[in-house]
């Protein structure tokens, strides 16, 4: 599945400029320990955290990841968005929790 339609989908609402179309998604992780991401995250998932730190950037550049998403109505730090914009990983935030987040994507790419 596309990013730009699991996106619309989930009703994330986008941060950065990256244009989205042809980024693939493979699936989900949410998890907000960065040691666990880096160690069972897969490439093209999509991330969904509470992290709002410009340190899920790296993360989510070693791991190949589709987007981040900031959950639970979590304000991303402006350095972490800036970040994200600068290195063209996309970032979105919903109201929504990590659990009906994942769950969703889960019925959209199974």
């Amino acid at each position: 599945m596309k990013l730009k339609e699991a996106a619309e989908k989930l009703g994330l609402r986008a941060l950065t400029q990256r244009e989205i179309d042809d980024t693939e998604v493979t699936g989900g992780y949410s998890g907000d320990l960065l040691s666990d991401v880096l160690a069972h995250a897969k490439s093209g998932s999509l991330w969904f955290t509470i992290q709002r730190h410009k340190n899920v950037i790296a993360v989510a550049t070693a791991k190949d990841i589709a987007g981040i998403v900031v959950v639970n109505g979590v304000e991303p730090e402006q350095n972490l968005v800036e970040a994200a914009e600068k290195i063209g990983v996309p970032l979105f935030v919903t109201e929504k929790d990590a659990f009906t987040c994942a769950g969703m994507l889960y019925a959209l790419v199974k």
